[in-house]
């Protein structure tokens, strides 16, 4: 991903918290010699050999997974926030620009067994039942029902590599505060993105 040094996050620890909040993103490889990406929650793991992963699955309808190998590296995309940011919030003439969070991992396909993909399901169910006002379970589904669970590849990715944008108007910290107050008068990926440069301030 193309990151100018100035926008480059290396706060490792604070964009794997981005990716935990941010979970659903695209994951792309090659089919066929084309691009090809699925919209999925991938969520960050450590595994029992102390490797940091990203676990999912895809169905098994989705050609894609045919074309995993354990050689090739994979592309998962986190988006974040974003918002326009007009230059009339700037103190001098400039042309206007777009501010945004974005995260790259890379990594390489480990396929999971029925057994594992069924402890990531239930990990990944219980993440996001337990705000519900009527939180289910895997563990009071049928064994009929579960058994749709077959109709699903998982693995996880080995992660080789993390690179984070997070472009928020840096170089313009004079004009910080009018962008700021600005943003917060728009909807809500504006907002979310005048939060984010009040921690940088």
């Amino acid at each position: 991903m193309y990151t100018p040094k100035h926008y480059k996050n290396e706060d490792l620890a604070s964009v794997k918290e981005f990716i935990k909040a941010n979970s659903f993103g695209i994951l792309v490889n090659q089919v066929d010699g084309k691009p090809w990406a699925t919209h999925i929650p991938m969520e960050l793991d450590t595994d029992a050999d102390g490797n940091e992963a990203l676990v999912t699955h895809i169905a098994k309808a989705n050609p894609q997974w045919r074309h995993f190998t354990e050689t090739d590296e994979v592309l998962c995309i986190f988006n974040g926030p974003h918002s326009y940011v007009s230059s009339s919030w700037y103190a001098d003439e400039e042309v206007p620009t777009w501010n945004y969070i974005a995260v790259h991992v890379y990594g390489r396909i480990r396929m999971l067994s029925e057994d594992e993909v069924l402890a990531s399901m239930h990990r990944l169910v219980d993440k996001y039942e337990k705000d519900s006002k009527h939180p289910i379970s895997l563990h009071d589904m049928s064994p009929k029902t579960l058994a749709q669970i077959r109709g699903v590849v998982g693995f996880k990715i080995l992660i080789t590599d993390i690179q984070a944008t997070y472009k928020l108007s840096q170089g313009r910290e004079h004009d910080h505060s009018k962008i700021i107050s600005e943003l917060k008068d728009r909807d809500a990926g504006a907002r979310a993105i005048a939060v984010e440069m009040e921690k940088k301030t």
